[in-house]
């Protein structure tokens, strides 16, 4: 996804925890082998990224890195869902969406 960057490991996923405090971070979590999160994916391509530097935009491939998923539910006590699109900000969620509710509108008022 064009301006999203991968979101692969553990640590990384801390080091964005961390800097959350200083930057809004947006996480989409996507299952490739899931008709409706490539639905949700779609909705998500012509976001234009560059219109927001103060967020940073992360995908997870979930099948992938599912530690990773794992880990984001326990730290932010969201329970996993697929697909699934998380705003953080001061190490917390402040808006999550998943499945059909994944909109640019709605996540455009939160980051």
């Amino acid at each position: 996804m064009k301006g999203w960057n991968d979101l692969n490991t553990l640590e990384q996923f801390q080091e964005l925890l961390v800097r959350s405090s200083q930057q809004t971070i947006v996480v989409f979590k996507h299952s490739t082998r899931c008709s409706i999160s490539t639905m949700a994916q779609r909705r998500l391509l012509d976001l234009n990224t560059a219109q927001h530097p103060q967020t940073a935009f992360y995908y997870l491939d979930l099948i992938a890195n599912r530690a990773v998923s794992n880990q984001i539910a326990d730290s932010l006590s969201e329970e996993h869902k697929s697909p699934q699109i998380l705003v953080i900000k001061d190490q917390s969620c402040v808006y999550e969406a998943s499945h059909m509710e994944i909109s640019q509108r709605e996540l455009l008022e939160f980051i």
